[in-house]
């Protein structure tokens, strides 16, 4: 089983990205061929600072490393360094239907936000199914919010196989079902547009002071609370064992049990959980011949399968 995930280096990386991405993707480097990537060329719909594209793409590289990936398991490379997707981006494209295109919620998403009309962003689903299709994948593993993305990869590798032979393997998307949705400091979904995150690697005691500010109720330290309804808890539990989480939902069902003490409690095990991470990725910062090693070498392993696709597509309509 092939199995791919991709993530933008568009911001510092959050609670949000690590619940919601980084670790599903670092558990199934146990279950299958892992292949991920630096999306820095999706990237470039939102960053056109060339130096801040360069740095994120770098701290990336230096989370994923810190958090437990392990690059003789997982294919680990920059987008941008395997070209072969852009000349499939192009050979899918003249199968995509505009209708297709028009549908994708992801465009009118960010239009209605105020992000210029582009068609970077308008193809932005033609290269997502490039770079799921040219490792032919057979898992992409997906939060629920996303699931489209996959849906589309889909209808065009279903299309392109109909128009000129079965050239792509269809995947399937992998929606980890104990992972929801991160709430953010104000109870919205957690997101670097939203200025609402808890980044992973940021200073300690900005971590806590973020956690500090996050927006409950009004309900006092004697009164019981309702633990499925509190943002704190919401994500407490994304960190607590079975022991962990029962404690403290007793805590606040039983009164005389604040606010404060649950976002100290949620302090205390968002450092417990990223102090050892932290630790490794300030060694690995030390050794960025390392990190650049471990990217050139997933590429490297990327372009042997990237190549293979890309000739099969090629020879299918007729370049070759």
């Amino acid at each position: 089983m092939r199995i791919l995930s991709g993530i933008q280096p568009s911001g510092k990386l959050h609670l949000g990205n690590y619940f919601g991405m980084m670790r599903p993707a670092l558990q199934l480097q146990e279950k299958g061929e892992a292949y991920l990537f630096i999306a820095n060329y999706h990237a470039l719909t939102s960053v056109h600072e060339p130096a801040r594209l360069r740095q994120d793409t770098l701290d990336v590289a230096l989370d994923f490393l810190a958090c437990g990936l392990d690059p003789e398991r997982t294919v680990f490379f920059r987008q941008s360094d395997v070209p072969e997707v852009h000349e499939l981006a192009w050979l899918l494209s003249v199968v995509t239907p505009m209708g297709l295109l028009e549908r994708c919620h992801s465009y009118k998403d960010k239009t209605a936000k105020g992000i210029a009309p582009m068609h970077g962003l308008f193809a932005y689903p033609v290269l997502m199914a490039a770079d799921i299709l040219i490792y032919q994948s057979n898992v992409v593993p997906v939060g629920r919010d996303q699931k489209q993305h996959v849906e589309v990869t889909r209808d065009i590798a279903v299309k392109f196989n109909n128009e000129f032979g079965e050239v792509f393997t269809i995947p399937e998307p992998f929606i980890p079902g104990e992972v929801a949705v991160v709430p953010g400091l104000d109870g919205q979904k957690m997101s670097k547009s939203y200025g609402n995150t808890i980044e992973l690697f940021g200073e300690p005691k900005e971590a806590k002071a973020r956690i500090m500010k996050i927006v409950t109720d009004s309900k006092g330290l004697e009164e019981p609370k309702d633990p499925a309804a509190c943002n704190i808890f919401a994500l407490y539990k994304l960190f607590a064992n079975d022991a962990q989480r029962a404690e403290m939902e007793a805590n606040y069902r039983g009164g005389n049990y604040g606010y404060g003490h649950a976002k100290k409690a949620l302090a205390a095990i968002f450092e417990e959980t990223f102090a050892p991470f932290r630790a490794r990725r300030d060694e690995l910062r030390k050794n960025m011949d390392y990190v650049e090693e471990v990217l050139r070498k997933g590429a490297e392993r990327a372009r042997v399968e990237s190549s293979k696709t890309v000739d099969r597509a090629r020879r299918a309509v007729g370049l070759v």
